[in-house]
């Protein structure tokens, strides 16, 4: 599932559905893994990794993009929990693994309600696993660094862009999304009876 259909389609999954689905619209998201569940069966596992970083002083930044980035990181995590929870429970089976950030742990400036909405998924997966694991549910958090996404790119603000970009000389270069990808796939293929509750991965030189 995601918004650009096109850029699912292009990379030619075997035996895969591709949905364009906006995470912050409950009823589309029921809609795509009802035809998920048709075809493949109960979700087993459900990656919410939908997320949008708006940086700024958060005294000069505009309620809307405080907005957006709560209804995507936050509500939008919550929409796929309650879609496939509820399920996982009655079959004692299934794994959530959603996708926080180092800045939900070491907050900085410019970052404020950014680092807010993913503390907002590490303490929610937290409470959650919590609810769902005498159920034999596995919920888990995968927290990255900077990674080489077009994640930056959604900020209004071109010098604080600049700024983040000028950090990838001295690091080496951001993360790449396999490095996280493969982060997922490792808590996803623990034995049923291993729940890896936290993941924080960065490249090696990142600092903060």
């Amino acid at each position: 599932m995601a918004r650009r259909l096109d850029r699912l389609e292009a990379l030619g999954l075997a035996d895969c559905l591709c949905e364009k689905v906006d995470v912050t619209d409950l009823a589309s998201m029921r809609q795509a893994i009802r035809k998920g569940e048709e075809r493949f069966g109960p979700v087993d596992c459900l990656v919410n990794n939908a997320g949008v970083m708006l940086l700024s002083r958060a005294h000069l930044q505009d309620v809307k993009e405080w907005e957006r980035m709560l209804d995507v990181n936050v509500k939008g995590m919550l929409n796929g929990i309650h879609l496939v929870l509820q399920s996982m429970i009655e079959r004692r089976a299934g794994t959530i693994i959603s996708v926080a950030s180092v800045a939900g742990i070491k907050p900085g400036p410019n970052l404020a309600i950014y680092s807010g909405a993913k503390f907002a998924v590490r303490a929610i997966s937290e409470s959650i696993r919590e609810e769902a694991a005498p159920h034999n549910v596995r919920v888990s958090v995968v927290s990255p660094g900077l990674v080489e996404t077009e994640l930056l790119e959604h900020t209004t603000v071109p010098e604080l862009k600049e700024a983040f970009q000028a950090l990838k000389e001295p690091m080496g270069g951001f993360l790449d999304p396999a490095d996280v990808a493969r982060a997922i796939l490792y808590v996803y293929r623990q034995p049923a009876g291993v729940c890896v509750r936290e993941v924080v991965l960065s490249a090696t030189r990142q600092l903060r």
